[in-house]
């Protein structure tokens, strides 16, 4: 972060953050939190399918898609497309949508605009009722693209990957499951999401309370009542916590409000949450759009929010808006004035107009101060939101600020904070997810690659990989969702969209052209970490002043890539044209292929 010059009231805030960033910051890092896992199990729970029993298979196929989220939906589809359809998903929940079928707490919605967001919208035909759709309906779609590409009967779910290991005498890849599965696919696609994987706070006394606790991934409705829209009758009478005021808690608060005798809210950091002006779909609007319009619409909110030439921003939300000002900031910038100083002048006044919008609503002064965000803009993910603030004008509500610090410990009866207990009948999570987690740690199971080298082992020096989606020792495989050494956008199934076709055609020119086993060099691995050292973009100047967060590994950057620092440095649409080109003119060059026989290891020569 720069300081902008001599200008006093930018040094002053620049204090400030730095002040309230170091009040936030603890040794313990990001092992501050714990996995559901273990003790903690029942936190990870399917609270929503009706368990089933199903004899286990034992079967040869020629992909399997593991996860059944976006981006397992995605490949899937894009499999039957290219006329592929020896294909097996299998997925952990009971139904598609991945982190929208886990993600349904009242007042779930998505802060990315549904005809951007929700993908084969123009495929399937499917008409968002909003602009910024509600987890349900997301959830609908998913559902939708199921039923449209036949997906289901490719289906295995409430089954988990324990196991996926190379078999190289057979040239495929061996899966194993949690239902005593076998299945031998030729290629694997591996998409669990970064919203999968649920954390824990590391509070002391967990397992100690007494009263009703889950995350928010895995509400339970039988307590509350109600549904995604709200109804929680059942909290009539009940006190209530949250712990945590990101984008969960920012939705979640104004229900539980509604019906709670008093709601805690616990806060270590407060969000910067702006407007989020939602509205109903124009129905003739949307039905008059021309063929194609949806990737268009894509491709223009990703070049706006990456300041990219575009003709116009289409999508004109607060995302494009943000942007657009950096944009002009840079464009205005004189030839003597550093560009981190205009683009750090832009934030302050961004921040300044998140800030006042506080005061504006928050009608207790001492509330009002306490929800101001005090650090630059992109120091967390932006929130949006036009009920959250309002939450704390009502009696029952009331904000726990812990100045940064956190909850001490959990009781018997209710959370300690400053030498304080608050009891309470029921304690929400809404902590979040391990979103930097590779994709067969989100999945907890076994990756084996070729002479029994797992990827972790692969893996412990540092990422390798070609593109982020494929890794030498490991053929034939192929990861939808990529961000360490691939990408990523804020508009995330856009990077799914990316990858599957990406993995999508490479498969299907295996299949064509009769490849048994596809993959990448150790030297297409090199030239691909020096394309990343090329093309890096030094944020630590950046991220190292942010107050911690998952953007910034809990402020210690330095230690290890993050979900934004691992990504390719020169954006999302010059990655997206570095893989097209790869597979018109790279995959020889850096892949080792063998052939089903030698006939036609002939022919291809």
């Amino acid at each position: 972060m720069s300081g902008t010059g001599a200008n006093p009231e930018h040094a002053a805030l620049r204090a400030r953050y730095l002040a309230e960033r170091d009040k936030r910051l603890r040794k313990d890092g990001e092992t501050q939190y714990r996995d559901a896992a273990g003790e903690f199990e029942e936190f990870a729970r399917d609270p929503y399918a009706e368990p089933i029993d199903r004899p286990a298979r034992d079967e040869w196929v020629e992909v399997a898609v593991i996860g059944g989220g976006f981006g397992g939906l995605l490949t899937a589809a894009k499999l039957r497309d290219a006329g592929i359809d020896d294909f097996r998903i299998i997925e952990q929940g009971g139904d598609f949508g991945g982190t929208w079928y886990w993600n349904r707490y009242p007042g779930v919605r998505c802060d990315i605009e549904s005809y951007c967001y929700m993908p084969l919208l123009e495929e399937v035909g499917t008409m968002p009722k909003e602009r910024y759709s509600t987890g349900a309906e997301i959830f609908a779609h998913c559902q939708a693209i199921g039923r449209h590409y036949r997906l289901y009967e490719n289906a295995l779910f409430q089954t988990k990957v324990t196991r996926i290991a190379w078999n190289d005498s057979e040239g495929r890849w061996n899966i194993e499951t949690d239902r005593g599965d076998t299945i031998r696919a030729r290629f694997v696609t591996v998409s669990q999401g970064p919203l999968a994987k649920v954390k824990l706070p590391g509070i002391p006394g967990i397992k100690d309370y007494k009263g009703r606790i889950f995350h928010s991934a895995r509400w339970d409705y039988d307590y509350t009542g109600g549904d995604q829209h709200g109804g929680l009758t059942g909290l009539a009478g009940k006190r209530v916590a949250v712990i945590g005021t990101g984008a969960t808690s920012v939705q979640i608060v104004p229900r539980l409000a509604e019906h709670a005798k008093q709601l805690h809210v616990f806060q270590r950091t407060p969000s910067a949450i702006d407007v989020r002006n939602n509205s109903e779909t124009d129905a003739d609007w949307y039905r008059a759009q021309p063929k194609g319009w949806q990737r268009a619409r894509m491709d223009n909110f990703l070049a706006n929010i990456t300041m990219a030439p575009n003709d116009g921003d289409v999508v004109a939300d607060q995302w494009t808006d943000f942007w657009k000002r950096f944009a002009a900031g840079m464009k205005a910038r004189k030839p003597d004035e550093d560009p981190h100083d205009v683009m750090q002048v832009v934030d302050y006044a961004k921040m300044g107009e998140i800030r006042a919008r506080v005061d504006a609503i928050v009608t207790d002064p001492a509330i009002a101060e306490r929800v101001k965000p005090w650090y630059n803009y992109l120091c967390k993910r932006p929130l949006y939101s036009d009920e959250f603030l309002q939450a704390f004008n009502r009696p029952n509500v009331e904000l726990i600020d812990t100045d940064g610090r956190g909850i001490e410990r959990i009781t018997e009866t209710g959370l300690v904070v400053d030498g304080k207990e608050y009891p309470v009948d029921l304690i929400v999570f809404a902590t979040g997810f391990d979103v930097g987690a590779a994709a067969h740690k989100v999945g907890g199971y076994e990756l084996i690659g070729r002479n029994g080298l797992t990827l972790d082992a692969r893996w412990a020096k540092g990422v390798r990989s070609v593109h982020g989606t494929q890794v030498s020792g490991f053929p034939n495989f192929h990861i939808v969702g990529g961000t360490a050494q691939g990408t990523t956008a804020f508009n995330f199934t856009h990077t799914l969209a990316m990858q599957a076709e990406h993995a999508v055609a490479l498969i299907g020119e295996c299949t064509k052209r009769g490849v048994r086993t596809l993959e990448v060099t150790h030297e297409a691995e090199r030239k691909w970490a020096a394309e990343m050292d090329a093309k890096y973009i030094d944020r630590t100047h950046f991220y190292e002043d942010c107050t911690p967060g998952f953007l910034n590994n809990e402020g210690n950057f330095r230690e290890k890539p993050t979900f934004i620092s691992a990504t390719y440095g020169a954006g999302p649409i010059a990655y997206e044209a570095v893989i097209a080109e790869w597979r018109r003119s790279g995959v020889d060059a850096d892949t080792v292929v063998t052939y089903r026989d030698d006939a036609r290891a002939r022919d291809a020569a």
